[in-house]
């Protein structure tokens, strides 16, 4: 649109906008507040999204950076009439992530609701207190210990599906292949089903799982689709419907059979053993359904919606730190080396599979994943709706405001990283740590609202790329400063990973 146009508009429309925000006292208060930070213009209608018109997917990223860097460390957008505080500094997010009052999530996350309900992610107040109180006893050590056999058993489908691309000098996206893997992983764990999505790559659930995080993307870039109605009627707006079908009516065929079963069980035997006289392996879905017989009684709707939740961030969340870490051991051959002894004084010549005892020595690989966290972070950015007054720093932060908080620049303040945009795993050994800002570091969130699967996503990683490079030598076809990023609720490369790989 050309910038005249936009004047013009502005010219007409800013008087009435303005005397129709300023009837509010409260709308008035919280103008006249946002408007004391630093920012772009603000245009009437627009606010400041104009300053992405033209923008594509693929510049979205950049985009943001130009502006960070021009208003670093807080500054203040207006996404149509919504004020947002874009907040970089550990010391400007640490009052937010701690605060006991002020969790719940950004507007954005509304588009979710069609998909995940309010499940633990989009939950707020007395439900997400409650749910959050009775599924985290199902992610202790001694529960999670259960679910090593299914990372070990995916993992090694994934080693025998990365073989075939030994001897490709021209290279191959990783990315697809980190992403079915952990797609198997969250659906067995999650579920108690498989969708062999290793094997079939053209499941529709698969799809669906594919399609829907990329079209919620694309609408909450366009604020002319927020509405229901006109979104509908849009290509995007059918797909999505479909993918919901398809969703949700697999999550609830599984709930429904697993219900049955459950009913069904009368012997001890039968409750331990599946048909085949093997142990019966127990699922997240297994222990919601269990804990809902007590006190608390969950319907089905609310085991879906978490269900659902954990689908959704147990398998793009953590394809996306696997495939940054190899990108980087790839990028970086002294470091996959040090990864590779610490792996051979663990297994020595053996090729057994990893146990947790094993998990626990890889102390070094650890350090790989949390850097890689640091400088990749799954989540970017986490917003927050401000209920509540926040002061920061010299600004007092009105509530109704938007907080969106940007961890992938918080990672790399000098301040607490010195060379931040080297690849150094050593700045999480424990001398390193002691002392450093407890927000500078934060791929999980933190506070009462930080991950409740972080300890699961550890073990899944340390078992992938255990496997993964005990058997491999990888090799980055893209230097860091080369790959650019899509600015979504994942972090994604464009273009992917591309990687050689070597037998070892």
């Amino acid at each position: 649109m050309d910038l005249s146009v936009i004047y013009i508009l502005a010219g007409i429309l800013l008087p009435l906008w303005i005397l129709w925000r300023s009837r509010d006292p409260k709308e008035k208060r919280l103008v006249q507040a946002i408007e004391k930070l630093p920012g772009p213009i603000r245009m009437p209608v627009l606010g400041t999204t104009y300053i992405m018109i033209g923008v594509t997917r693929e510049g979205l990223w950049d985009k943001i950076n130009e502006y960070i860097h021009k208003f670093w460390p807080l500054f203040r957008t207006w996404n149509g009439s919504i004020p947002e505080i874009q907040i970089m500094e550990a010391d400007h997010m640490e009052p937010i992530l701690r605060s006991s009052v002020n969790i719940k999530k950004g507007y954005v996350y509304d588009f979710l609701h069609p998909w995940l309900g309010t499940g633990l992610l989009t939950s707020t107040g007395q439900k997400w207190f409650a749910h959050r109180k009775l599924i985290t006893p199902t992610f202790h050590f001694k529960i999670l210990e259960n679910f090593q056999e299914v990372f070990v058993e995916k993992t090694q489908i994934l080693v025998e599906k990365l073989q075939k691309e030994v001897g490709n000098s021209k290279g191959f996206d990783v990315y697809p292949y980190i992403t079915r893997c952990a797609l198997d992983i969250i659906c067995e764990t999650a579920m108690g089903t498989e969708v062999n999505a290793q094997e079939n790559i053209n499941s529709p659930y698969v799809d669906a799982i594919y399609d829907i995080s990329e079209i919620i993307i694309r609408r909450m870039l366009r604020p002319w689709l927020r509405n229901d109605f006109v979104y509908s009627f849009t290509k995007d707006g059918k797909r999505y419907k479909e993918c919901l079908e398809i969703l949700h009516s697999f999550t609830t065929k599984v709930i429904r059979e697993k219900k049955a079963n459950l009913k069904n069980q009368t012997t001890q035997q039968e409750t331990q053993h599946d048909d085949l006289g093997r142990k019966r392996r127990v699922a997240f879905l297994d222990l919601l359904l269990e804990a809902s017989q007590g006190d608390t009684v969950l319907s089905d709707e609310d085991i879906r919606e978490e269900v659902d939740t954990f689908m959704f961030e147990g398998h793009d969340t953590t394809s996306a730190s696997l495939c940054w870490t190899l990108f980087l051991l790839g990028n970086y051959p002294e470091v996959q080396e040090k990864v590779f002894e610490e792996q051979a004084s663990i297994f020595q010549d053996s090729g057994r599979q990893p146990n947790t005892q094993d998990l626990a020595e890889m102390k070094y690989l650890e350090r790989v994943i949390k850097e890689s966290l640091r400088l990749y972070p799954s989540v970017p950015i986490i917003l927050r709706h401000l209920t509540e007054d926040v002061t920061v720093g010299e600004h007092t932060l009105p509530a109704g405001s938007h907080a969106t908080l940007h961890i992938y620049h918080a990672h790399r303040n000098p301040k607490y990283f010195p060379n931040p945009e080297a690849f150094d795993p050593d700045n999480f050994l424990p001398e390193r740590v002691q002392g450093r800002h407890p927000y500078a570091y934060v791929p999980f969130s933190a506070g009462s609202r930080n991950c409740i699967g972080q300890k699961f996503a550890l073990l899944e990683e340390k078992t992938v790329l255990s496997a993964v490079l005990r058997r491999f030598r990888v090799r980055a076809l893209d230097a860091p400063s080369d790959v650019r990023l899509y600015a979504e609720l994942v972090l994604r490369p464009q273009g992917g990973i591309r990687l050689v790989i070597e037998p070892r």
